[in-house]
């Protein structure tokens, strides 16, 4: 195989547990949880390793090319990197790491709103190529502003999020202090001496901050009032009046993550988006709700040809890749599997985890004779 990577850890799992054992326990439960019981997190996976493909052994195959087209653009693989905030807080540095290896490696990252690098300073490392995902902000002129800043650092791609209306309840976070508004506990700070090497290179590039925010907020906030001005800042809860606006002033592609219903879809296709996300932002909004992978299937089966469709939540490995395109995703994205990559390998995790996912896709779609990733429904069981 022609992508390299560190064979100590072949798999998401290790770098999971590697990550684990190398950043603060507060740090590693704010990536690693969900939200309540943690029943949805575990089904997104469970779910998707129900689906199973259909090899064929006697089929003529010259080879299996994983490129796939996307928005007008020739991605390397059908995978890119999922938005996650607060990115700074589990590896310094981490979304400046991910932003270089996806580009590097030709897939999509995007970039959040609420993560610890600003709109201006990924724009420059990807040469105008990553995706932005948009926090609803209750202030139109805010908005605007912000979309403005995504336009003029070249962002092909605005993601709006939906799926956030209100805060998830998260007992790990809540019990670390990293509900809002945030707070420093003692067992926290103890957490921190624990893993000197993970405190240093905090020093050193700095605590984390909301830096495509910091434009705006006022000077010397303390974390409460953070957490305070944060929650007054964003309307999370989105409706078409919200969405008619920036599809009028967005001139480029526009898609919404979090979808997970087909009236959602419907009125997402009304509205003139490009695209959706079918997503339960990784098990952390809706114990109660349904694995992505479900919500899914009727989305693609009636809607694939009249928008793009995308999904992300519970994928961890090149199998699971595999198995939700077959299921009827165009595209597909990852967000833990990439943050226990940087958590346990630092400035090479964001090039060792493309590596392995591109290593197991490349080996699935050789096994079972898939010469292209739209061939992947044709190797559908159920």
């Amino acid at each position: 195989m022609p992508w390299t990577y560190n064979d100590s850890y072949p798999s998401v799992d290790d770098l999971r547990e590697k990550a684990r054992k190398r950043i603060p326990r507060f740090a590693f439960e704010y990536l690693d949880g969900g939200c309540n019981e943690d029943v949805n997190l575990h089904r997104n996976t469970s779910d998707i390793r129900e689906v199973e493909l259909k090899p064929y052994y006697l089929n003529a195959h010259a080879g299996s090319d994983m490129k796939t087209e996307l928005f007008g653009h020739v991605y390397d693989a059908p995978f890119g990197i999922s938005p996650v905030g607060l990115q700074g807080l589990m590896w310094p540095n981490a979304p400046e790491i991910l932003a270089r290896a996806a580009h590097r490696h030709n897939i999509p990252f995007i970039l959040s709103t609420v993560t610890t690098s600003g709109i201006e300073r990924i724009g420059e490392l990807t040469e105008g190529k990553a995706w932005f995902q948009l926090y609803h902000p209750a202030d139109n002129a805010l908005r605007d502003d912000i979309l403005n800043r995504a336009e003029a650092s070249g962002y092909p791609v605005l993601v709006i999020l939906s799926d956030v209306p209100t805060f998830g309840y998260r007992p790990r976070d809540i019990r670390n202090g990293l509900a809002m508004p945030p707070r420093m506990t003692f067992r926290n700070m103890l957490q921190i001496a624990g893993h000197p090497n993970w405190a240093l290179r905090t020093l050193l590039h700095g605590q984390p901050a909301f830096e495509t925010m910091k434009p705006y907020m006022p000077k010397g906030l303390n974390m409460k009032h953070l957490g305070l001005w944060m929650n007054r800042t964003f309307s999370g809860r989105l409706n078409p009046e919200k969405i008619k606006p920036i599809r009028d002033r967005w001139k480029g592609k526009l898609v919404v993550k979090g979808i997970a219903s087909v009236e959602d879809t419907e009125t997402a296709i009304r509205l003139g988006l490009d695209g959706i996300i079918v997503s339960n932002h990784g098990g952390r909004q809706l114990d109660a709700g349904e694995s992505s992978i479900h919500a899914l299937g009727p989305i693609a089966e009636r809607y694939g040809d009249k928008i793009k469709i995308m999904m992300d939540s519970g994928l961890r490995s090149g199998p699971d890749i595999a198995r939700t395109l077959a299921s009827g995703a165009a595209f597909t994205f990852l967000g833990r599997s990439f943050m226990y990559g940087v958590a346990a390998l630092g400035a090479e995790g964001g090039n060792h985890t493309i590596a392995i996912l591109k290593t197991q896709l490349q080996q699935v779609m050789e096994q079972i004779c898939c010469a292209r990733t739209a061939d992947f429904p044709q190797h559908l069981i159920r």
